[in-house]
């Protein structure tokens, strides 16, 4: 899709790319997606200050380009649960697996179902999901491990993909954020189980949070705003910053926001948290948007991980 398939309410053209100068972005392109999209160069987003930062790590986040997915799912799609071809959708996995210089065999995901269960990965869980959704680890929407040479993984189209990793611990984990497991706090959840199955200390885990949709373009009704409002109530935060009524009657919320300010409640330093500025909703272009496609797309995914020798283990 080109640029007309981009939505108002966030920045454009010139002021795009001056603001992202002025911003750093953390997810950022990497060279081979740079270059000419085949189905040997999926497009991938890493997070570049962790994986620079700390040796061994990959994380990061897919687009939608440089898969062998048909319409409506072209072409990255790496869900298994919208209605694309399973071989397709395996090979998609492949091919990010293999971008990354990892085995498939790594790749390890779960059945993600809006809610705040967290799963501590062991060693016989690596692999699991990865080519059926039967095989996956059912009724979870975060993963946890100090497992290294294990791919943990997650899926979006909108929703926020939360990161975390304790460098001192050497403890990783990702977390599936939509309105629902934001006020779960799934976040929290998450932190909670690095510190009492690890040791973790909150103040040394490093956060992220992922490309998702943005203000500009998450428009919810009073049964989601009713939801939501107690949480900005508890956190003690100013409304006005997360919430955006419009002329329709409903409201634009700030789920991203949301979630960092969730991450400082669980000790998170602030200093310690990347936030991505990619707005799903606006970029359909680049990402799959369930929203702003009419549900009818596919789905980015997710990852981080330890490397540890080769990974082909």
């Amino acid at each position: 899709m080109g640029q007309s398939a981009r939505k108002g309410g966030c920045l454009h053209g010139k002021l795009e790319f001056e603001v992202k100068q002025m911003i750093k972005e953390p997810f950022v392109r990497s060279s081979d997606a740079q270059n000419e999209h085949t189905a040997k160069t999926p497009s991938l987003f890493l997070l570049s200050d962790w994986t620079n930062g700390f040796e061994g790590l990959t994380a990061g986040f897919t687009g939608r380009d440089g898969g062998v997915s048909a319409a409506p799912w072209h072409e990255l799609n790496c869900g298994l649960h919208v209605g694309d071809a399973d071989e397709d959708v395996i090979r998609n996995r492949e091919l990010i697996a293999e971008a990354l210089g990892l085995s498939f065999e790594a790749w390890t995901c779960a059945e993600q179902v809006h809610g705040n269960h967290v799963h501590v990965v062991r060693a016989e869980d690596r692999g699991k999901g990865k080519d059926s959704r039967a095989g996956a680890l059912q009724d979870t929407d975060a993963l946890v491990t100090n497992e290294k040479n294990v791919l943990l993984t997650s899926f979006y189209a909108d929703c926020v993909p939360l990161y975390f990793y304790d460098p001192v611990q050497e403890v990783v984990a990702l977390a599936h954020a939509g309105w629902k497991g934001t006020v779960l706090e799934i976040a929290c959840k998450t932190v909670e189980a690095m510190v009492a199955n690890f040791g973790c200390e909150p103040a040394t885990i490093r956060g992220a949070i992922g490309p998702s949709i943005g203000i500009c373009c998450y428009e919810v009704n009073d049964v989601v705003l009713d939801r939501v409002k107690p949480i900005i109530q508890e956190l003690q935060l100013d409304e006005s910053t997360l919430v955006q009524p419009t002329t329709s009657g409903k409201a634009r919320i700030n789920l991203k926001e949301l979630n960092r300010q969730i991450m400082i409640k669980a000790g998170i330093l602030p200093s310690h948290i990347e936030c991505s500025e990619w707005c799903t909703g606006c970029s359909t272009d680049v990402f799959y948007s369930h929203r702003m496609e009419g549900g009818a797309t596919g789905r980015m995914a997710s990852w981080i991980g330890m490397r540890e020798g080769d990974f082909e283990a």
